[in-house]
Formats: structure tokens, C-alpha cells, sequence
């Protein structure tokens, strides 16, 4: 293993390298190395090669970051919106210049197609910080009114302080930002700790934001371990809120850890997205939006189309088309032009995925995928798109979240069996209904029980409008204004208008005193 800090990926699938060759921790405007003695290698999960060797941050990093965090709180706080606005188009601005250096880094560290990476994670995240440079200008409380005789009332909204962060590896760049941008741009300052598989772009990100002007201390990265460096950032009593995306059972634990110090805490968890097709819908444009849907991201996705619920007189042509347009996606080295899926994160991960396909067997059906490709592709943590059909609602393969290019089939008969079927999970992240009647649509979009209902369309996401679920897949919004107010707290300041009242207060609550 190489010396902390180092990599050996080539130039051209990862040209920013030298911009992290100080360390994988960013703490007051500059990167360090972490201080818990033990190293980590960020691996290319296409190759199987270590690309970048760093040392995890310990307790001691999180401790500084948050101690930079809480230092720099005053002074961004009390910017004035037009001012964080100003450092936050240019934060954009800078991002833009930097946008191949992102995508590639991006591509390198998760297995991501680069045509994905350039088309829609890093142009999404350049988006998303231009959205939130306007939003910092228009986070507005409530009129001054008087609401009780002689008082006026205002509603203020206020930064909370320190927020701690933690972000996946599925989407690290576009996840980090979610996390940042919002909080930032209400006045907060941040720590956010990337997964020690991805920490590639979140590192440029904050490197990024240094660059443009904001000040040292507003954006910190600490690249640790979850039970490490994560939960001593939960539990730290100078963070004053928690965000984290992750399982809903890591989210659980990290809801336990907060309630220590009462936190304000925000969770986006698991899914197991529903597919509903109904029986008037158009065949082709379901199928194409099921394999699309389900393999975004190689699956690694909670908002991916994993149940598809068909409707029995379009089951077995839905099926067969889906299978047909499965067997054309191709698998191949992120970086070629040609490639549509690469690998899963991992080969823990894509061991993980074929364990659930593999039990399956007993009990569905099989239709196409199923297997770790071989030759050139062997090294790598491939697997291929997968249609399982036939199995029963309260299998595992239809309860549990996959994470992988894996999505299951089922028919229903009646509209009420297949919204209900819907349903039947602990998720509520994200769903579609394919109809071709508005009323159909219209009920499925109020029936189901999800944060998103995509009508006849599955995966869009755009930065003015909110991302988050319902059930245990979380609570609290990403992206949109919604996300904006998520990071403030509400104060309600009253004024006495009459100097008699001032002087007189105490006759109107304990009536008259000797």
C-alpha cells in the first residue's frame, strides 16, 4: 500500500489528483491527514486497483473540523444573504470551470458510466449551487401583525449552527452537495463526512468552495468511519443538527445517537421504489422506463424502480420486453464511450446482489441476468441487469432493498390490489404509475404512500422541487425551499407598543399589590 495520501490513477481518468495530495481531511480551508493511525485505499471498483491511499480521520479530526465549524459560525452567520448569494454563484462558477475534474473523479471512485457523471451528476450539482446562490436570498419569516392587542409579532428565521453531515457512496458529489449547499446558504456552517469508499469529490467540493471565497471553517470534510469518525460527529455537543443518508438502519442508530443531545436531526433512508402499470399503458414506454428506472446508477439508487406491479393483461409482454431490453444494456469500462452500466461499488456489494438473486431461484423466476460476468469484465464488480419474475409480495426479494441492477416483476389484477401491493413495504421514498387515463394516475399519485410519485416517467429529480420520504424511509426534504427551511429555526419575537402596558404588566397578570 502505498504513502497516505498518494495516488496512482492515471492522469486521465483521475486529472485532480494532485489537488488531494495533502490528505483526505479538509478542516479550516486546507486539507490534513487524519489522525487515527490506520490507512484506507479508495479502489477502483472497475479494476479492483487502489487508487488513492489516505489516512481515516479519528475523533480528534471530527473534534477540529467541528472546532472550525463553530469559529466560523459568527462571521457567516451574519453575512447578509446578498453576500453568501455572491459566494455562492461563484462557488457555481468555479465548480463549472472544474466540471470534467468532478465527473472523472466521480466516474473513478464508484464505477459510474463518465457519460453519467458529465451529463447528469455533475451538471445536477452545478444546478443545484446556482439554485441555492438565489435561494440564500429569499429565506423570508412572516409579517409583523398584531395578533394580541397591543403586540406585535414577527417570525424570524435563524441559522442553527454547526451541522453534521453524512453522505453515501452512491452518489457522493450530488449527495454532499444536498448536504452543503442548503445549510450554507441559511447561514450555517458544516461538517460532513463522505463514506471512505467515496471521499474523491466531496474533498474537491470543499476544496471548490475554499477556492471561491467562502470563508475557511464554513465547509469541512472529515473522511473517517462510520462508527468512528460518524458517530463521534453525531454525538458531539457543538453540532447543533444531523443530516444523513445512508440505510434506514444505520439511520436509526444515528437517531439514537442525537437524542442525547436533542439535535435536530434529518433522514433520508432506504426505498423500495413501486412500478405500477396499469393495464392501459404504453408497453413500450413502461418497459424502456423499467430498465431505465432500475439500473440508474448500476442500482445503487433508493429512489430505483425495484417492484414493477403489472397489471395481468400486460404481465407477460411487460416481462418479455423488459428482458429483451435488459439483454442490450452494456456492461463495460466506465470511461469508454460505449459503456451504459458499469460496475457495483464494491465486490462485497455485488457478492451481496447476486445473494439475493441466487436464494430467489427457489421460489421466481429467473428471466435474464443472474450472473458475474467473465472474462475482461471478471476483475471488476460486475453484474448484469436482472429480471426476476413470479415471486410471492412477502418474499425477500421483493421486501428488502437490493441496491443493485436487480428489479423484481409481479402481476396484479385490480387497481385496488395494485396500489395496495404498492404499499406493503416499510419504504416510502419514491414511486411511478404508468396509465394512459388522468383519474388512474391521479388516484395512484394520492394513494401511494411515497415523498415522490412520477406519473408515466421514473428517476427525473430537479433542484426546485423536494426529495425525501415518507414510513422508514425518512423525514426532512433535500433540494427546494423545502430543503432551505429545513436548516433554520424559528423564532418568535413580540413588541409591546404602549409604554403603559410596559409599566403595568404586572396588574394585568397577579391584579393589584399594596
Amino acid at each position: 500500500m502505498q504513502n497516505p495520501g498518494t495516488a496512482n490513477a492515471t492522469p486521465d481518468r483521475f486529472p485532480a489528483q494532485e489537488r488531494l495530495a495533502d490528505g483526505a481531511q479538509f478542516i479550516a480551508g486546507r486539507l490534513t491527514k487524519g489522525t487515527s493511525g490506520r490507512t484506507h485505499a479508495v479502489v477502483d471498483p472497475a479494476t479492483g486497483e487502489e487508487v488513492y491511499t489516505f489516512e481515516l480521520a479519528g475523533p480528534d479530526d471530527v473534534d477540529a473540523a467541528v472546532a472550525a465549524a463553530r469559529e466560523a459560525f459568527p462571521g457567516w452567520s451574519g453575512a447578509t444573504p446578498g453576500e453568501r448569494s455572491e459566494a455562492l454563484h461563484r462557488f457555481a462558477a468555479v465548480l463549472a470551470e472544474r466540471a470534467e475534474e468532478f465527473a472523472r473523479a466521480e466516474s473513478l471512485q464508484c464505477g459510474k458510466p463518465l457519460k453519467l457523471t458529465r451529463e447528469f451528476d455533475v451538471p445536477g450539482t452545478i444546478d443545484n449551487t446556482a439554485f441555492f446562490a438565489g435561494a440564500a436570498r429569499h429565506l423570508q419569516g412572516q409579517s409583523a401583525g398584531e395578533y394580541s392587542g397591543d403586540h406585535t409579532s414577527y417570525v424570524r428565521r435563524e441559522a442553527i449552527g454547526v451541522v453534521g453531515s453524512i453522505a453515501p457512496w452512491n452518489y457522493p458529489l450530488q449527495m454532499a452537495a444536498w448536504k452543503i449547499l442548503p445549510a450554507i446558504a441559511a447561514g450555517n456552517t458544516i461538517v460532513l463526512k463522505p463514506a471512505e469508499l467515496t471521499p474523491l469529490t466531496a474533498l474537491l467540493f470543499a476544496q471548490a468552495a475554499t477556492d471561491a471565497g467562502l470563508p475557511d471553517g464554513v465547509v469541512n470534510i472529515v473522511t473517517g468511519t462510520g462508527r468512528e469518525a460518524g458517530e463521534h460527529l453525531v454525538a458531539h455537543p457543538d453540532v447543533a443538527m444531523t443530516s444523513f443518508t445512508g440505510s434506514t438502519a444505520v439511520g436509526k442508530r444515528v437517531a439514537e445517537i442525537a437524542t442525547a443531545t436533542v439535535k435536530r436531526i434529518h433522514l433520508e433512508l432506504g426505498g423500495k421504489a413501486p412500478f405500477v402499470v396499469f393495464d392501459d399503458a404504453d408497453l413500450e414506454a413502461a418497459a424502456n422506463g423499467a430498465v431505465a428506472g432500475a439500473l440508474i446508477n448500476t442500482g445503487q439508487d433508493c429512489t430505483a424502480a425495484t417492484r414493477a406491479y403489472v397489471q395481468r393483461p400486460l404481465y407477460e409482454a411487460f416481462v418479455a420486453r423488459t428482458a429483451e431490453l435488459m439483454e442490450t444494456v452494456r456492461l463495460g469500462d466506465p470511461f469508454a464511450p460505449g459503456t451504459d452500466l458499469g460496475p457495483l461499488i464494491s465486490h462485497v456489494q455485488r457478492d451481496r446482489v447476486a445473494g439475493f438473486v441466487d436464494r430467489a431461484r427457489a421460489y421466481a423466476r429467473v428471466v435474464t441476468g443472474g450472473e458475474v460476468p467473465e472474462g475482461e469484465l471478471a476483475d471488476g464488480a460486475y453484474y448484469r441487469p436482472t429480471l426476476v419474475a413470479d415471486a410471492a409480495q412477502d418474499s425477500e426479494i421483493v421486501q428488502s432493498e437490493i441496491f443493485g441492477p436487480v428489479l423484481v416483476v409481479l402481476p396484479f389484477d385490480s387497481d385496488d390490489e395494485g396500489l395496495r401491493l404498492a404499499n406493503d413495504t416499510p419504504y416510502g421514498l419514491a414511486a411511478s404509475a404508468w396509465s394512459r387515463d388522468v383519474y388512474r394516475a391521479n388516484r395512484a399519485t394520492r394513494e401511494i404512500k411515497a415523498g415522490c410519485v412520477w406519473v408515466n416517467d421514473h428517476i427525473p429529480i430537479i433542484s426546485e422541487m423536494p426529495h425525501g420520504g415518507y414510513k422508514q424511509s425518512g423525514f426532512g426534504k433535500d433540494m427546494s425551499a423545502y430543503s432551505f427551511e429545513e436548516y433554520t429555526q424559528v423564532k418568535h419575537v413580540m413588541f409591546d407598543n404602549t409604554a403603559v402596558a410596559r409599566k403595568d404588566w404586572h396588574r394585568t397578570v397577579f391584579g393589584d399589590r399594596p
